[in-house]
């Protein structure tokens, strides 16, 4: 089997935690990859990944936040087309602002992250969790194609 060139999508996603109360900011997806994850998007052509995780939280959530902190990548491969699709993962607890209560992405609120673990994820964000809470994780791989189940690999 031949493997083609294919393209490269660059996310964010930024978990903001509240830790004087425990919980972080989850937003309930609605539009695609429908369930409960930390607020994100695309990177933008001509933007820098850091500046694009503040401007996704800013849409999604009406909160402004600093001193981001690089805590892991995710890169998953398209096993016949070679496209990568590439998550910078980033955490904060330095935000300030008027949280929105819903946009057109759906809704966000806190949920302390024990709790999250037993929701509606979005698909895989189970997996996603640990790279933002266990400093021992900041890689993660995986393989894809439609007709499989998604299988990552942490390093």
């Amino acid at each position: 089997m031949r493997i083609e060139k294919g393209t490269v999508e660059f996310t964010n996603m930024i978990m903001i935690e509240d830790k004087e109360k425990g919980r972080v900011l989850v937003q309930e997806r609605r539009k695609s990859w429908t369930g409960l994850s930390f607020p994100g998007g695309h990177v933008e052509p001509f933007e820098s990944i850091v500046d694009s995780a503040k401007r996704e939280v800013k849409e999604e959530t009406g909160l402004d936040v600093k001193n981001l902190h690089q805590c892991g990548v995710i890169h998953w491969v398209h096993k016949t087309r070679g496209d990568r699709y590439i998550v910078f993962l980033f955490r904060t607890s330095d935000f300030s602002g008027e949280l929105l209560k819903e946009t057109d992405e759906g809704r966000v609120f806190w949920i302390g992250i024990d709790e999250l673990k037993s929701q509606k994820l979005s698909k895989n964000f189970g997996n996603y969790i640990p790279m933002f809470v266990n400093d021992e994780l900041n890689e993660a791989y995986g393989l894809w194609h439609e007709n499989d189940e998604d299988v990552l690999i942490y390093k």
